[in-house]
């Protein structure tokens, strides 16, 4: 109880203070630590009547004439105020034992309801047609049948005693269930929880108009089994996955966060893009080939291999398939992979990942300018084939409203008029000077640069010094090379691509400028050997593409489980 319904008694154990003296201080005094003494007094005489009662002799201390009586009108202020904060605290105390015993009743309601809920049971009506087992993705072209449908109890909503609304969800759509009756009755049925798995047996309905689900029907249910029950109480999955949490404890959560509407869609989307891939690759008659991932070679700088220990000698996780896929042009002609790559790269941008899905292809007899058209041709038509792809289409629609396909020709850029570009608009490294002709143009600023722009970007011909040893210089400046980054607004890089060298002679002074031993790149080296040709390729990270596609701001969002510079979990 408050303490502005303080007892007597309880007055009284404060020392007998009814009719004596209290001070009170406004400037010093204080109403939660105070005694109602000189030393200690009070704030206010709203609390000093409290204290002691409406008989006490209140002492208000004035600057320079010490203490001094009460006045009448500051103390019959004072003793409304203390009447209202009374009259308040008693009805606050009744509605408070009013929702205790509120509260117990319904606890004793519950587990009566409950008590009674075990002693109803469920059987199958065998009188009714066999159902059939469906996927919900199925579920549309079997309205009007009965059906057995599987699935993890996505959303629930109780309406009265008699009504339960269930969204179940199998990976491959949702579907709203009607349970009625003793169905929403039984034990299984009150205790029901999201995430829980269950099996409902019933009738899909088209749903008349001006009422929603998803796909526009319903399963009303004659009957349901619980198949595993999902915790309740602290343990339930909404105390373990909310939207707002932070980004850390959702990774640690992956396997849960997984399946909530934006992440499952990503991935689901995901599957359709690596789908239509392979699909551009093997209409343009590409082969797909799978190179090896523990390697003894490096192919984007030592600083980024990941090493271990292979049998006594020192082996790397691959950085590029693409030094592979350039030995198999000969036997198969142009070919592709769709491989893991990584990158020890100690980077926390939201771009970056130490493992991620790398898309290469490499093509013979061909020139530079076919190189950009070539890619022109990948990035255009695997759009046209993920948007041709009813849900997928949903999908991106879903997570990138209003998205719209980049129109042809990119825009072609070269190295020297970006470093042109970032002076004329003011894009300056973070020492405040210019970047100059020769250094390399990092994310934030490249970045800038692209979302300026608003359209996807072929920065071409950049300095032989900053791009990889075995790049094609070009052959009217060779202070350059036939290299091309793709550049997307809202994401930056996501495909780096070049001519090869084709001679070996100038193969092995590359290697001999960059500090590395030949030696252990004979089989890539022989390609010039043996039959040389013009070939490039290039390789784009699949989790840029995505994150550009469905407008997601981290690569991390892109991929099932993502590795980065301190996570390898869960």
């Amino acid at each position: 109880m408050s303490q502005l319904l303080a007892t007597a008694a309880e007055k009284l154990s404060l020392g007998g203070a009814a009719g004596k003296t209290v001070y009170i201080d406004e400037a010093q005094g204080s109403d939660e630590t105070g005694k109602g003494t000189q030393e200690a007094p009070f704030k206010t005489a709203v609390k000093s009547l409290d204290f002691a009662g409406e008989e006490a002799k209140i002492q208000v201390k004035k600057d320079e004439e010490g203490y001094k009586e009460i006045s009448a009108s500051a103390l019959k202020k004072a003793k409304k105020t203390l009447v209202e904060q009374q009259r308040k605290a008693k009805k606050q105390e009744e509605q408070r034992l009013k929702q205790e015993q509120d509260k117990q009743k319904k606890a004793e309601g519950d587990a009566k309801a409950l008590e009674a809920a075990k002693g109803i049971t469920l059987s199958e009506d065998q009188s009714l047609p066999k159902a059939s087992t469906i996927k919900i993705r199925d579920a549309k072209a079997s309205r009007g049948k009965r059906v057995k449908v599987s699935g993890w109890v996505h959303r629930l909503r109780v309406q009265g005693k008699d009504m339960m609304f269930v969204v179940l969800r199998d990976g491959t759509g949702y579907l709203q269930c009607v349970l009625t009756g003793d169905l929403c009755k039984t034990f299984d049925a009150v205790t029901m929880t999201l995430e829980s798995t269950i099996t409902i047996y019933g009738v899909i309905n088209e749903l008349p108009e001006g009422k929603t689900a998803p796909d526009g029907h319903e399963l009303v249910a004659d009957y349901w089994v619980m198949v595993g029950k999902a915790p309740g109480g602290d343990d339930a999955f909404t105390n373990k996955i909310s939207q707002d949490a932070d980004p850390s404890y959702l990774l640690d959560q992956r396997h849960l966060a997984l399946r909530g509407e934006t992440s499952s869609a990503v991935i689901k989307a995901r599957a359709q893009v690596i789908k239509a891939f392979r699909e551009h690759f093997d209409a343009r008659g590409y082969t797909e080939v799978t190179p090896p991932c523990m390697v003894q070679t490096q192919v984007e700088g030592g600083s980024t291999l990941f090493a271990f220990d292979y049998y006594g000698q020192q082996a790397y996780l691959t950085q590029s398939s693409q030094l592979y896929l350039e030995t198999c042009l000969p036997a198969l002609g142009d070919v592709f992979c769709l491989a893991e790559s990584y990158r020890a790269e100690k980077s926390h941008t939201r771009r970056h990942l130490s493992e991620y899905t790398h898309l290469e292809a490499e093509l013979a007899f061909i020139s530079f300018e076919d190189l950009l058209q070539g890619l022109e041709d990948l990035i255009c038509d695997t759009l046209d084939r993920v948007l041709a792809h009813a849900p997928t289409k949903a999908l991106i629609e879903q997570l990138n409203p209003g998205f719209q396909k980049p129109t042809r020709p990119f825009l072609r850029m070269t190295y020297a008029d970006a470093i042109t570009y970032l002076k004329e608009h003011d894009i300056k490294k973070e020492d405040g000077s210019y970047y100059q002709f020769g250094e390399d143009i990092p994310e934030a600023p490249e970045r800038v640069m692209t979302d300026q722009i608003g359209k996807p970007i072929f920065l071409t011909r950049f300095p032989a010094e900053i791009k990889a040893f075995y790049m094609q210089k070009c052959a009217d400046d060779r202070r350059v090379t036939e290299s091309v980054d793709v550049l997307m607004p809202g994401v930056g890089e996501i495909v780096g691509g070049s001519m090869r060298m084709d001679d070996m002679e100038e193969l092995l002074e590359a290697y001999k400028k960059a500090g590395i031993d030949s030696a252990p790149y004979y089989w890539y080296t022989e390609q010039r050997k043996y039959g040389t040709t013009p070939h490039g390729g290039y390789g784009l990270g699949v989790e840029r593409f995505l994150a550009w596609l469905l407008n997601r701001f981290t690569v991390r969002d892109c991929s099932l489980y993502p590795r980065f510079t301190g996570r390898c979990t869960p």
